[in-house]
């Protein structure tokens, strides 16, 4: 679990955003006012398919990298429910093991069902967080060395083995799928290139707004906070175990079956 930390800057970034896009509007409105004064008649002239397009691909934008979030978003959720189905798996399988190892091997699942529960309760304390991880790894290598151990032993039936190793193959498997996830992220020049075009299409505005004789707080406000809050959401969503969008509920079906293993 590495650098996830950019969600940190999430309200930064709306905030400059926000700042941004007040300011570009108002240089707008001065620069068609200035347009205005020189040329009347055809200040505005030719310019709707510009804004159109811009305009455009700016909504295009949004519903693209809120879509992709969203889906991630489900996507890390899903896979906790895999998990826990996974350590579940291991855990009523143990029972296929030689009854000499069986309390070890429980043991040992409990501890890394612990470690992992604890990596993902300890953040945004990345530090912290990795320590446990490190120790789930640890735990990962002693439950495969002794269920090898157990399943070699002389008469043992080859079903069970492969029931149970087969079992926990996939339980180490949604380890390393779970951490993937977490650093798969759009690129950081498509939340700037989001950044941009806001700001962009809030110079145009400005100059569309140069007519009026007075402005419009309540459009010019309300654009710039629905812009940069649907940034700032998009953003969230991305990093759910940092922001005020979280993932944080579904870990309780780990913690119920942390509770069962008795």
């Amino acid at each position: 679990m590495t650098s996830t930390v950019p969600t940190l800057y999430a309200p930064l970034f709306a905030g400059v955003t926000f700042v941004g896009i007040l300011v570009l509007i108002e240089v707008g409105r001065r620069l068609g006012i200035r347009r205005l004064s020189d040329d009347t008649e055809g200040a505005r002239t030719g310019l709707g398919p510009v804004e159109g397009a811009v305009f455009g691909l700016l909504g295009l934008m949004i519903a693209f990298t809120f879509s992709g979030a969203a889906t991630r978003f489900d996507g890390r959720r899903e896979l906790i429910t895999s998990e826990a189905n996974s350590i579940g798996t291991v855990w009523l399988r143990i029972d296929l093991l030689p009854a000499g190892s069986q309390s070890a091997m429980r043991d040992l699942l409990r501890r890394y069902l612990d470690a992992r529960l604890g990596a993902y309760q300890k953040l945004p304390d990345l530090a912290a967080a990795n320590v446990e991880l490190e120790r789930a790894n640890q735990l990962q290598g002693e439950i495969w060395s002794q269920a090898v151990t157990a399943c070699r032993e002389q008469n043992f039936p080859a079903a069970p083995t492969s029931l149970f190793l087969s079992s926990l193959n996939d339980m180490i498997d949604i380890t390393t799928t779970r951490a993937m996830s977490t650093l798969t992220h759009p690129p950081l020049i498509i939340f700037f290139m989001l950044a941009a075009l806001a700001l962009a299409t809030s110079l145009l505005a400005g100059f569309a707004m140069a007519g009026a004789r007075r402005r419009s707080w309540i459009h010019i406000v309300g654009f710039a906070a629905i812009t940069a809050l649907t940034i700032y959401v998009i953003i969230d969503l991305e990093y759910p175990r940092f922001g005020l969008i979280r993932i944080d509920a579904f870990d309780q079906v780990l913690v119920d079956l942390r509770k069962s293993m008795k």
